[in-house]
């Protein structure tokens, strides 16, 4: 079999980008190792009832006037008219941390420069200042790494407000300990901050059947039930794959979007990229009667919270740090349709290597599952109320359950700290797209797929 094309990875990275190309030339294939597609952003059933993997919002929202928006970019790339999405903004986001109340953000940029001017007045100036960096600051350009930190800390003079503006971004997109580049930092900023936050209306199922239907219906082939054992080349020229059931694929491009350390295993090369430790998470999915009513934080959408003296954005010693972490309620964006159910979805940082130690004993693996569900209801119900009683079915991932079901190192959901932005990793026809191009976000990761399809495979075919 040969294909022009041959995308490893059936996340939403790897479908924009065979939906891109499949606009062009039909003759694509999309090679996903699970059952389902989805990656990061999938689905699964229990309870009666489908729940979402990943997806607690999607960053990056526009306006549709807004012309030269990452969404409306997207959205023009591949074709899909706003109204398939049906989307719907969130209500109203808070960080907050200890000593002080909370800064509240939303999609309109002006609630969160109304907080910090009236909590921190000092550093509104240093504040308005930093947004001309950003405005000015390209970070797509390949420079080595700046820290944030230190820009922060310029412009604002203030390390509560700092970590304030930092927690956020780094727990949606920093795959780093600590802190973060600017550049990873500039993108997040826009999309979390300047953008705003949305979701589709359905689940992320029928997000992924809407792209899966306009790429089949471009001619597109999708092999699920397929992993990659072996990327075939010779020298920097790549040849094709073979994968684990004997089956050889020949192609004449490869975009992976499965990590760079990853790829390179299976080119049998080492990366040569610089080791550093990654970052894992735990999540807790609590489903609670329709009819709850929390305390507080009732309508937020989603809760950045810290409670410690610090923010210490780094892997922990222990099983899990409950010391910080983001509480999101699903269905606390704007105009959803009712549902039938809640949900209260907790995520703190954990150690990859401690849970790998306890799968020696099952027992020991489940009990720490159910005292790490135990731990973070305690921390949630401190922010939004008692609603323990209302509480009907439960779930725990872990970094070990993300290794298991999409195959990323360690389970780190933001890949390699070290980010290849041109997704040129040193192969003649071979290109990294995704999380390790350092495309963040599922728009980013979708306009990552695509802008490599756009710049270094269709020009070439």
């Amino acid at each position: 079999m040969h294909v022009p094309l041959l995308i490893i990875g059936g996340g939403l990275s790897g479908l924009a980008a065979a939906l891109r190309f499949a606009r062009f030339i039909p003759d694509v294939l999309l090679l996903e190792q699970h059952s389902r597609i989805g990656g990061l952003n999938s689905y699964y059933y229990r309870n009666n009832r489908l729940f979402e993997t990943g997806l607690h919002a999607i960053t990056n929202y526009a306006a549709p006037k807004v012309k030269n928006a990452p969404l409306n970019r997207l959205l023009r790339q591949l074709k899909i008219k706003r109204k398939e999405l049906a989307l719907h903004q969130q209500n109203q986001s808070e960080i907050r941390f200890p000593d002080l109340e909370s800064l509240l953000f939303s999609n309109d940029f002006s609630l969160l420069d109304s907080e910090i001017e009236s909590k921190f007045p000092a550093s509104h100036q240093g504040f308005h200042k930093l947004l001309q960096v950003i405005e000015r600051y390209d970070p797509f350009k390949p420079l080595p790494f700046i820290s944030t930190k230190k820009i922060l800390q310029e412009h604002l003079q203030d390390t509560l407000l700092t970590d304030m503006l930092l927690c956020p971004l780094m727990y949606y997109g920093s795959s780093i300990e600590r802190d973060m580049d600017f550049g990873q930092f500039v993108i997040m900023f826009r999309a979390i901050f300047l953008e705003g936050m949305f979701r589709p209306g359905g689940t992320i199922k029928d997000l992924l059947d809407l792209l899966l239907k306009h790429y089949t219906d471009h001619g597109g082939k999708i092999k699920t039930k397929a992993t990659v054992k072996k990327i075939l080349h010779t020298g920097k020229k790549i040849h094709g794959v073979l994968l684990n059931d004997g089956t050889e694929i020949r192609c004449d491009y490869i975009l992976s979007t499965i990590g760079s350390e990853e790829t390179f295993t299976l080119l049998d090369n080492p990366s040569g990229l610089e080791t550093l430790p990654r970052l894992g998470f735990v999540e807790t999915i609590f489903e609670i009667e329709k009819s709850t009513e929390l305390k507080q934080g009732h309508g937020r959408t989603i809760i950045f919270y810290n409670t410690g003296d610090h923010f210490l954005y780094q892997q922990p010693d222990s099983f899990v740090d409950f010391n910080s972490g983001v509480i999101c309620m699903p269905q606390n964006f704007q105009d959803l349709p009712e549902s039938s159910f809640k949900e209260v979805r907790t995520t703190h940082l954990a150690n990859y290597n401690e849970w790998k130690e306890l799968l020696k004993d099952k027992d020991s693996y489940k009990s720490a599952k159910d005292d790490t569900a135990l731990t973070s209801l305690l921390v949630a119900e401190k922010i939004l109320g008692n609603f323990a009683q209302n509480i009907v079915y439960r779930d725990t991932f872990t970094p070990l359950t993300i290794e298991r079901f999409t195959a990323k190192k360690n389970g780190a959901i933001y890949g390699n700290p070290v980010k290849i932005k041109d997704g040129d990793i040193g192969y003649d026809n071979l290109y990294l797209a995704g999380t390790d191009q350092g495309f963040l976000g599922i728009i980013g990761s979708m306009l990552s797929g695509v802008s490599i399809v756009n710049q270094h495979i269709l020009p070439r075919l």
